[in-house]
């Protein structure tokens, strides 16, 4: 018999999550929080009432695909590529610190007499893959903050999408270099050849599709739903085609996507589009999914230390790392800080890279527990804390001096994204 259950699903986390949001929004706090906060009462952690379906989990994916090209249509394209250089600089010192700070702590832990392994690789790799979990960067989690507060298209806020976009590409290399050393069918020349190729791809289907868009469907002025429809196939073909052929993050490709929409005549009246359907449906699915994903297991002293522990220092890397990377790059120190707090949160990125260490030996199943608990706290912690360091820049313009901002119904829009 065909279930209907995932619409009940729905109605709760759509429910519980605007619920939760505006109870944060009481205290200060983004609505991201309490969307979060929604998933994780609900879910196995707390009262167990609601799990993570493969329908949950595809339209949270979905979810995710949009927020991040929604973020790419509303970045100004020249404040990126100003910032192109600056977000390397960023995106290095916040992979290499992390992953030295991760090293260190789960060195000390990761003996006799502490924490006893049972991972089938070395310990010298075990230790260096508690570091690459650090390097994640769950971007997903500050665009919705940013775009909250209003300071998505600030400098600050273009050098954390450009950095974070980069740390996803030095997490993979990372995450293929350390597996490739514990799984021999892992070949690290092909996976680089692999993220070249998609830059490469990624060029020419964005002037092909530029080019055929806005010379015929643009000009054409007719069926303006249809706009819409072309621009989100176009949002999912680059999706597919990163994450199958290429093996980057489905949210590259469609940040991507959103970069090269962002140049056309119809951004406005897109932007506006998803923006609508991410509100209603994919972004409250795809916050509480990560909520859902959370399973506390059993923890005695050492690991509860543990964990402590690697949080603190996977906030203090993060936010130093980035921030000294900034300070490199001759960004104000308020701008520094903003930046580095950004890039705190490790979400369902870190999750994943978990998984995968875990399957090839790297990650012990009692090294499971903490790392849970760092995704979590850093994950909620990242909005409260961006709302702190952005609260002396009301007086600051969120759009770069010559950008365009959406206006009109997406003004009108924001209003009832905010209440």
């Amino acid at each position: 018999m065909e279930s209907y259950h995932y619409l009940f699903d729905l109605a709760i986390i759509l429910l519980s999550t605007k619920l939760f949001g505006l109870l944060t929004k009481r205290f200060n706090m983004p609505q991201v929080v309490g969307a979060l906060l929604a998933g994780v009462i609900l879910g196995p952690a707390v009262f167990g009432v609601m799990q993570e379906t493969a329908f949950i989990k595809e339209v949270a994916e979905i979810g995710v695909i949009v927020l991040m090209f929604c973020a790419g249509m509303e970045t100004d394209i020249q404040e990126l590529k100003n910032s192109g250089k600056a977000s390397f600089i960023i995106a290095v010192a916040g992979v290499l610190i992390p992953i030295a700070g991760g090293f260190a702590v789960a060195y000390f832990f990761n003996r006799p007499g502490m924490i006893e392994s049972d991972a089938a690789g070395t310990v010298f790799l075990q230790n260096m893959f508690i570091g690459v979990i650090l390097t994640a960067t769950s971007v997903s989690i500050t665009v919705e903050t940013l775009k909250e507060i209003g300071k998505l298209k600030t400098a600050s806020g273009n050098a954390i999408l450009g950095a974070a976009i980069i740390d996803d590409i030095l997490g993979i290399i990372a995450l293929t270099i350390i597996t490739s050393m514990a799984d021999s069918s892992v070949n690290i020349v092909s996976v680089l050849l692999k993220i070249v190729a998609f830059f490469v791809f990624a060029v020419i289907a964005g002037y092909l599709f530029y080019k055929f868009y806005a010379n015929w469907f643009e000009k054409s002025g007719k069926g303006m739903h249809r706009h819409s429809i072309v621009v989100f196939v176009f949002c999912l073909l680059m999706s597919y085609v990163a994450e199958e052929w290429f093996g980057v993050a489905d949210i590259t490709g469609a940040f991507i996507a959103g970069l090269i929409i962002s140049c056309t005549q119809k951004t406005k009246y897109v932007a506006a589009k998803f923006d609508t359907v991410s509100y209603l449906l994919l972004s409250p699915v795809f916050f509480a999914s990560i909520g859902l994903k959370v399973v506390l297991p059993e923890m005695n002293v050492i690991l509860i230390l543990f964990a402590t522990i690697l949080t603190v220092v996977a906030v203090l890397t993060k936010v130093v790392g980035c921030g000294l990377g900034a300070k490199l790059c001759k960004y104000k120190g308020k701008d520094c800080i903003r930046i580095g707090v950004g890039m705190v949160s490790r979400g369902e990125v870190a999750l994943i890279v978990a998984s995968k260490g875990e399957a090839v030996g790297l990650m012990g199943t009692n090294f499971l527990g903490p790392i849970v608990i760092v995704v979590l706290i850093t994950t909620i912690i990242t909005p409260i804390l961006l709302k702190i360091v952005y609260k002396d820049a009301e007086d600051e313009n969120s759009l770069p001096e010559g950008a365009s901002g959406f206006a009109g119904g997406y003004e009108e829009l924001e209003h009832y994204r905010k209440n």
